[in-house]
């Protein structure tokens, strides 16, 4: 039915232009001085309609043209894609370069060039990455955060954590909230620079995001105390002042209380080690601040001596504890007391140390011979240590 009003419609006009036609003699006048041309109005629609047509036809044309070069544009992009995800990188480099030479979309022109750069990147060729990445920044807004985003990633694989952060910063001047994953890659930074304070700021804000595994986020900030502790060890002020920024459950921490200990005790600040030790083993007798414990001595063995016994009482059998007693008393002149926590910490878990604390306390007590029998067993353990390390 659609056909035959079709028809109806085109006889019905093609009838009127031949009425209209037959009977129009007007003319139109073009006046270009010092020119003229007069021309009949049917042959000025005649003309015009030729034009239109021609037109038309031009248009469609370079339609077509533009269609044929955005499809081989994908195609190149696919192509480009699959060598990349293939690790097939010579491939992918010469797919997403021609593919960014012929896009006129800012997005599909970065994406492309971002391919390329990651490709060139597993290629070692970092000259021609660079030139892609600044091909693909180009392309604002659309390729800026992809290129910088990308930078930053294959600079700190490159090793280079300062060029990265610098990347991340020019991401973070078009201002916004930064993903989860942009966060993560600048802490990365931040840890391979050894900035460990931007570390810590970074795990706070990082602690906020639901994607984010907590345990590793727990595993960083303690790194990062710990680093710090380490860098503030040469001055007494500084650690203590750190020391104190701490909370009360990073300072039960096992290997911060020791780091913090062992840093105190070179210093000759006995006392304020010996309270961070004290404090760890009040929660749990972690076995480096037990050792250590006999090593801080502050003066007043006899108030060690108690509270390693009442730790003792809360943690019976413990080989090291009893090794810490035995030493703090045979410090303290306690020659029996001494004796009998050696012996009773070297039938739970004999070993170098405690066969090396007996030989002391017997060298002390004139005991040669079993001094030496002792040194003698030591020296056993030790060589067997290190014939199995």
């Amino acid at each position: 039915m659609k056909l035959v009003l079709w028809v109806l419609a085109l006889f019905a006009a093609a009838t009127a232009i031949v009425l209209t036609a037959y009977y129009n003699t007007g003319s139109v006048l073009f006046t270009v001085p010092p020119y003229k041309v007069e021309l009949a109005f049917n042959t000025f629609i005649l003309i015009l309609l030729l034009a239109f047509i021609l037109f038309y036809a031009l248009l469609r044309a370079l339609s077509g043209l533009s269609g044929l070069r955005n499809r081989k544009v994908e195609r190149l992009t696919r192509s480009g894609l699959k060598a990349f995800f293939e690790t097939r990188y010579d491939r992918a480099v010469a797919l997403s370069e021609k593919a960014a030479r012929l896009a006129d979309k800012p997005t599909i022109k970065a994406l492309n060039a971002v391919v390329g750069a990651r490709s060139a990147h597993q290629q070692r060729n970092y000259a021609l990455r660079d030139r892609l990445l600044t091909v693909a920044r180009e392309q604002v807004p659309a390729g800026r955060s992809l290129a910088l985003i990308a930078q930053a990633e294959l600079l700190l694989d490159e090793g280079r954590p300062g060029d990265a952060l610098a990347a991340l910063q020019s991401l973070y001047s078009t201002g916004g909230l930064q993903s989860t994953a942009v966060l993560l890659l600048e802490l990365k930074a931040r840890q391979m620079a050894g900035n460990w304070d931007a570390v810590l700021e970074l795990t706070k804000v990082l602690a906020n995001r639901s994607a984010v595994d907590r345990t590793l986020i727990d595993e960083l900030r303690f790194r990062a105390h710990l680093e710090n502790i380490r860098k503030n060890a040469k001055d007494i002020a500084s650690l203590r002042k750190y020391w104190g920024s701490l909370s009360c459950r990073e300072k039960l921490d096992g290997k911060l209380a020791v780091a913090a200990a062992r840093a105190l005790i070179s210093l000759g600040d006995n006392a304020t080690a010996q309270k961070i030790i004290e404090n760890g083993l009040d929660v749990r007798p972690y076995p480096e601040l037990v050792t250590l414990y006999a090593d801080c001595k502050s003066g007043v063995v006899s108030w060690q001596i108690q509270r390693a016994e009442s730790w003792l009482t809360k943690y019976p059998n413990n080989a090291g504890l009893l090794l810490t007693l035995g030493r703090l008393c045979t410090y303290g002149e306690l020659w029996g007391k001494a004796q009998s926590y050696l012996e009773a910490s070297l039938s739970i878990e004999p070993g170098y140390p405690v066969h090396l604390a007996l030989a002391q306390l017997f060298e002390r007590l004139g005991k040669q011979e079993a001094a030496s029998e002792h040194y003698r067993k030591g020296l056993d353990f030790a060589l067997k240590r290190i014939g199995t390390a």
